[in-house]
Formats: structure tokens, C-alpha cells, sequence
């Protein structure tokens, strides 16, 4: 089915995204920052956009959104770690990383939170379409 996206699709998935993001943070390093959420927030947009564009093909969508955190990631890292000295994450006693900012290791969790979020994104698109339909 082909629809056009819904217009509070892109607010209440950047709201999402950051939410989620921060709390799955809490949940694992027992910390967060709100620079993570608006990561996430955007991050998830970026998955519904892709979803939409590449006809729902959830494993690309991943892949390019796992891109997109990593790269956001490291350019974060860069500035807000390195530049600033906030040390709001630190990954230097990972193996391959790079700079302390991203690490295969964390791209692979990217991936995978990519993928549950294609599939977040899938569905609130289609609510979000079936309930202004109705």
C-alpha cells in the first residue's frame, strides 16, 4: 500500500527517538546526555524517511541508518568529548576504535537498534495514516 507520510509522523518520531534513546542509555550505562537524545530523535526521523523512500526494505534502512548514528556519532564525539571535554562517552578501551568516539563494536548495538526502530517507524506511519483515514 503507498500513502504519503503523515505530517505528525516526523514530531512524534523525533520525540520518540529521543525519549527512547535516553532511557535505553539510563538502562545501560546508568547515564545519559541530552545531545544522545536529540541523536535519537533524529536518528529515528531519518529511519522513517528512509522507510518511506526505499519501499520499507528494513535490513538497507538499518544499514544506512547504522551509518548515519555511527558518522553522528563520531562527529559528536569529536566536538563534544575531544573539542569541549565533556566526556560524555568514551570507547578508547574498546578494541578498533577510533579516537575513543566509535567502535565496531558499538555500531553493530546501532544496527540492531536500527532495525527495531524501521520497524517503530513502519508501524506509526501506518496508525498514524489509518486513524486520519477512519
Amino acid at each position: 500500500m503507498e500513502y504519503r507520510t503523515h505530517s505528525g509522523a516526523y514530531p512524534m518520531s523525533f520525540l520518540l527517538g529521543f525519549f527512547a534513546f535516553c532511557f535505553f542509555e539510563i538502562a545501560i550505562r546508568g547515564r545519559t546526555h541530552w545531545t544522545m537524545g536529540i541523536l535519537g530523535g533524529s536518528a529515528l526521523c531519518l529511519l522513517l524517511c528512509l522507510m518511506r523512500h526505499l519501499r520499507r526494505r528494513i535490513l538497507l534502512c538499518a544499514l544506512l541508518g547504522t551509518y548515519f548514528v555511527t558518522a553522528a556519532e563520531f562527529c559528536s564525539g569529536v566536538y563534544l568529548n575531544l573539542s569541549r571535554r565533556m566526556a560524555v562517552w568514551d570507547y578508547s578501551d574498546l578494541r578498533l576504535n577510533l579516537m575513543g568516539q566509535i567502535c565496531p563494536q558499538f555500531s553493530c548495538v546501532w544496527f540492531l537498534l536500527c532495525a527495531a526502530g524501521c520497524l517503530i517507524c513502519s508501524a506509526l506511519d501506518r496508525q498514524l495514516h489509518r486513524a486520519e483515514t477512519e
